[in-house]
């Protein structure tokens, strides 16, 4: 089904989590593609980043805001679903240090689905909904053997080891196995209402995610958070315990997405008649740390080259035999989606670096030099 009726001349579009990493990037993009954005975030305060960063488009009216504090409260998305033409539903829980599942587990399923039965009992005008879900749903990692991924795999082995080790288990595994539950929860619901619905679904699965931030007030890179922060702790700020051969190489590496181009997935699979019903990855590439410190090294400027962690270049020269790769044929086909490389995100990353000011304190600190 068309997801954006042809007969509505300015289609206007949820998103929750608005105020997140990736949900300012999709409001920006879904703003400059034309669209009316309805922002959902938890409390007033936290529109404040969109109202100064997109102050134009609310007073043209093509941006407005609605609040959803408990987004597990049952019917928590009745009233703003109505009336909007498509849904992208980003909210979800961060990885916590938390030691249960349960402070993660539950309020990622109890969420997509609230959206989901919001839309099916409110949201008349609704034609698609896309949810972010993750490749933590879909790879199995620790696998001895190389191998690559596809939309039909499942990562079926975290929910055992979640089940098997409650407490005992990495928090970051309960992140995982949410992502899978609440994604699965959501096809099943989908599949369970379909007579019923008149809107169709995709699941967008990226895996990590980097690149610029759209925030403007950020003190330092301390303060960034997320996967931001892995990142540039991993490349840039690398604790001593990080710099080991075996965590900027193979076994080290995983798959990455640039947010912008992230951003740009989530408002084709809007846009596309056939992406209604799919499950679609959306991935740059594999990577291994170690080309990240190269790429940053090349990039940088010469005054700060100095004090940036070297690691170990072998690790990254000739062909690289990547442990997990991701096939990304389908969001290819389906969204005609092209990705930035990772010279291409390290160098907008640095500008925005330069912007802050950040590479004035590196330069400073010059504590990483020669690692």
């Amino acid at each position: 089904m068309p997801a954006l009726p042809s007969t509505n001349p300015n289609p206007t579009i949820l998103i929750t989590g608005a105020n997140g990493y990736i949900g300012t990037w999709a409001v920006k993009t879904t703003l400059e593609r034309g669209y009316s954005v309805r922002a959902v975030v938890r409390t007033e305060s936290k529109s404040a980043s969109l109202r100064e960063l997109f102050g134009n488009y609310i007073e043209k009216g093509k941006l407005e805001f609605k609040y959803v504090e408990d987004l597990t409260k049952d019917g928590a998305y009745d009233e703003v679903v109505k009336d909007v033409d498509a849904i992208l539903h980003i909210a979800s829980p961060l990885p916590t240090q938390s030691s249960d599942p349960q402070d993660t587990i539950p309020p990622a399923v109890e969420g997509t689905l609230g959206m989901l039965q919001s839309a099916l009992k409110t949201g008349n005008n609704v034609k698609r909904v896309v949810i972010t879900s993750s490749t933590a749903a879909v790879v199995t990692n620790d696998l001895e053997e190389a191998r690559t991924f596809t939309e039909a795999d499942w990562n079926e082995r975290v929910i055992k080891q979640v089940e098997e080790g409650g407490s005992n288990v990495h928090f970051f595994l309960f992140y995982r196995a949410s992502k899978i539950l609440a994604e699965k929860a959501a096809w099943n619901f989908y599949n369970t209402n379909k007579s019923s619905i008149g809107w169709d679904m995709t699941a967008i699965n990226p895996p990590y995610v980097y690149g610029p931030s759209l925030e403007p007030h950020i003190a330092s890179p301390s303060s960034i958070g997320g996967t931001q922060q892995l990142w540039w702790n991993q490349v840039v700020d690398i604790p001593s315990e990080g710099l080991t051969k075996e965590a900027l190489g193979i076994k080290g590496g995983n798959t990455w997405v640039d947010v912008r181009d992230l951003a740009e997935a989530h408002v084709r699979a809007l846009e596309r008649e056939g992406a209604g019903g799919e499950r679609i990855i959306v991935s740059g590439g594999p990577y291994i740390w170690q080309e990240w410190i190269d790429t940053v090294n090349a990039l940088a400027s010469p005054a700060i080259q100095p004090v940036l962690p070297k690691g170990y270049p072998e690790l990254a020269s000739g062909e690289i035999p990547y442990h997990i790769r991701v096939d990304t044929s389908k969001g290819e086909r389906l969204l005609g989606l092209k990705y930035r490389t990772k010279e291409d995100m390290v160098r907008d990353i640095w500008a925005d670096v330069e912007r802050r000011g950040w590479s004035e304190g590196l330069a400073k600190k010059g504590s990483v030099a020669g690692l």
